[in-house]
């Protein structure tokens, strides 16, 4: 239970809005600086998506050029991780991005039903993005929406489309999907055990959950993901004051286990990442 703790930032997402919090952040330059103080509090990867003026979800080169740039020179060493999500596109429009060489880039392996559209995740899809990763030695975070992408991405492994040693995230708490269950988070990591070894994991919690859950991944071994994307409370009675602000509460988790937030250059080497530039 020593073992650091790499503590990822998803800053934004595609649906959360400033309506439910004012410390969202929208256009690159605020990106870059939620981002630097998430640094400062303590997480080592940050998972991006970027936004249009009007806050919709963007594949755009551009805008993710502008935010990694600024995260590269701003927090040194920290791992940049691009989302590949998006209902309702294809894998030429969700990879675009991709030739950025960003060191990570997330990749659901399966559909799942959301509350009211299908995250659509076709096979085709599927392989084409991870294909796109090998091609730019963009390392995947295998998102497991259910127990059914654990195997795909063991398939994929097997097929030579992603490298091991796999890092995946399992998400809980959306509604027709993987709920929050200490007990289902338990049987999942131990599956994973049995059919990657050597894969590294973490779980996201989703709304509500998300500090439950990152209380047992800490508890279980694991790595931990907050931040905006996920949910806009650190508490039911207090909205987040930033991205900052729900690193510093699962830095505060780790520690009174007696696990540290990683470094940089830990969370490189635990992810199998080469050492930033």
């Amino acid at each position: 239970m020593s073992k650091p703790v790499v503590i990822t930032c998803a800053i934004t997402g595609s649906q959360t809005r400033k309506s439910m919090n004012p410390a969202v952040p929208i256009t690159p330059s605020e990106q870059i600086e939620s981002t630097h103080e998430a640094f400062e509090a303590g997480s080592t990867l940050v998972h991006v998506h970027v936004r249009n003026p009007d806050e919709t979800s963007s594949s755009d080169p551009g805008l993710f050029a502008q935010v990694q740039e600024g995260i590269r020179r701003h927090c040194p060493g920290m791992i940049v991780q691009f989302s590949t999500g998006g209902r309702g596109r294809d894998s030429a429009e969700r990879g675009k991005p991709l030739h950025l060489r960003p060191d990570m880039a997330s990749l659901a392996t399966g559909s799942v039903n959301f509350a009211t559209v299908i995250y659509d995740n076709a096979p085709p899809l599927v392989d084409e993005l991870a294909q796109a990763m090998l091609e730019f030695d963009v390392k995947p975070e295998i998102e497991v929406f259910d127990l059914a992408m654990l195997y795909n991405a063991r398939d994929l492994l097997d097929r030579g489309l992603v490298k091991a040693p796999l890092h995946v995230q399992f998400v809980m708490g959306i509604k027709n999907a993987l709920p929050a269950k200490r007990h289902l988070l338990e049987f999942l990591v131990a599956e994973l055990h049995d059919v990657m070894p050597d894969a590294t994991w973490v779980a996201a919690g989703v709304g509500r959950h998300q500090f439950e859950v990152a209380q047992w991944c800490a508890e279980l071994g694991g790595h931990i993901r907050v931040g905006l994307e996920d949910g806009v409370r650190v508490s039911r009675e207090r909205l987040a004051k930033s991205n900052a602000d729900m690193v510093e509460r699962a830095v505060e988790i780790c520690a009174a286990l007696g696990r540290a937030a990683a470094t940089p250059e830990q969370a490189r080497e635990m992810l199998s990442l080469k050492a930033a530039a």
